[in-house]
């Protein structure tokens, strides 16, 4: 079983900027697909950026240009790094990997003010 720890949702300013850290609990990110989905009051969850293991990326129209997803294999962690942020991008952020099944995190919390 894999865990996925997240870490560094809060509380900015529109305009502001957060940075979120995925760690799994095991070394397979290397050889895994990971990513980020988001699910807001509400709403259904829905996709926000995707990395292959090659470091092919996918993103959601409404993040492209403002969200980047890298990874550090040899951290084993995986980064969301979300600039000019709008209250629209208030939601709990999920840390996704697939390998042979889908793995979810606990979800943080992200909160953009007016």
């Amino acid at each position: 079983q894999v865990q996925l720890v997240e870490s560094g949702g809060g509380l900015v300013q529109a305009g502001g900027s957060l940075r979120l850290t995925c760690a799994p609990s095991t070394s397979i990110s290397s050889i895994a697909t990971m990513g980020w989905y988001r699910q807001a009051p509400g709403k259904q969850r829905e996709l926000v950026a995707l990395i292959t293991k090659i470091g092919i990326t996918n993103y959601a129209d409404s993040v492209e240009g403002r969200f980047t997803i890298f990874r550090d294999n040899g951290k084993n962690t995986v980064y969301l790094q979300m600039d000019s942020l709008k209250p629209e991008d208030t939601a709990v952020y999920y840390c996704y990997l697939y390998y042979y099944t889908d793995y979810w995190g606990q979800g943080t919390q992200v909160t953009v003010s007016s």
